[in-house]
């Protein structure tokens, strides 16, 4: 008799990662310093392309920030916007069409000739509702982190991309939260962080799914809190909760805050606690004909650039 696989306590509850960010949607971008942040990094790494991109996939695109600096950037191209949650598309929709006054030119807009320069789609990044060669860009600023299966996503991305298309994305490595992790490890068993995927495990997964040029480089980031319930406040308004299998389910008694609050303090500095984040930078590209993976020595190839210095000032 066939018996069961006990299930992967990391995988991640899709249902309570919709519901997490769609409540959170409204007051994300007064909450998301960290991400306002990489965000602008990422931007910056945009002048190493040299590309003109027709279509750009804004994958994971929240309340829609990164597609509006895209549209500037690129005011030919044509933006879809992907989010699991519909209500950071409605969000990112608001944004995009905006309650400016009209104006005698705005008739413009309202032409049937007029292509649109944003669509919305509420979607899953592991099955994305895209032709094949679709793309020419595909932008992701700290989402790919919520794939519970990255192999697949993955594959899609590659799938989706055109002929000497690009995958430009920031995603979370497994030092993110980590004191937050290790403080709860000591109160009870439960799963209370998210699993990461470590930088060079996100390259050898590219490389099995096709993706040429491969660059990333990490950099290191440090928030700062009087307690930690400041840091659980914080993600809650961001709607980074624990959506693990292995989470608590219920609600936390005092006891729980107190003993994670004691556990917490042995990484107090100068008066402060930490939250640590990880970020792992890359882009890739998918090449006309599948590129070399393995050399003679079976090694994979790829490249890995040292970090740069964070502009991000400790809070």
């Amino acid at each position: 008799m066939k018996q069961a696989m006990p299930s992967d306590q990391f995988s991640l509850d899709k249902r309570q990662v919709r519901l997490a960010f769609s409540r959170a949607a409204q007051g994300y971008d007064a909450n998301a310093v960290l991400q306002t942040e990489v965000r602008e990094q990422l931007l910056e790494r945009l002048d190493v392309l040299h590309m003109q991109p027709k279509v750009i996939l804004d994958l994971g695109c929240g309340t829609g920030a990164a597609g509006s600096a895209l549209a500037q950037r690129y005011p030919q191209a044509h933006i879809i916007s992907l989010d699991l949650a519909d209500a950071m598309l409605m969000q990112a929709k608001q944004r995009h069409t905006g309650n400016s006054a009209w104006h005698p030119k705005h008739w413009l807009k309202r032409l049937p000739w007029r292509p649109k320069q944003h669509s919305y789609l509420c979607a899953d990044m592991e099955a994305l509702p895209l032709a094949d060669a679709s793309v020419d860009m595909v932008w992701s600023n700290l989402a790919i982190q919520w794939s519970d299966q990255l192999e697949q996503t993955l594959a899609e991305l590659h799938r989706v991309l055109r002929p000497e298309g690009v995958l430009m994305f920031a995603s979370f490595g497994p030092d993110t939260l980590k004191e937050l992790r290790l403080a709860a490890q000591q109160v009870d068993a439960s799963v209370h962080v998210n699993r990461f995927i470590d930088m060079h495990d996100l390259g050898d997964a590219m490389t099995r799914h096709g993706f040429g040029g491969i660059v990333l480089d990490v950099d290191h980031y440090t928030l700062q809190y009087s307690d930690v319930m400041g840091l659980m406040r914080d993600l809650k308004a961001i709607g980074a909760n624990n959506a693990t299998q292995g989470r608590h389910r219920g609600l936390y008694g005092r006891g729980f805050v107190q003993k994670l609050a004691q556990a917490y303090e042995a990484y107090r500095q100068q008066g402060a606690l930490p939250a640590s984040y990880e970020v792992v930078f890359g882009h890739a590209w998918r090449p006309q004909q599948r590129p070399k993976t393995k050399l003679d020595d079976g090694s994979a190839v790829m490249q890995f650039h040292p970090r740069k210095p964070s502009a991000l000032e400790s809070r």
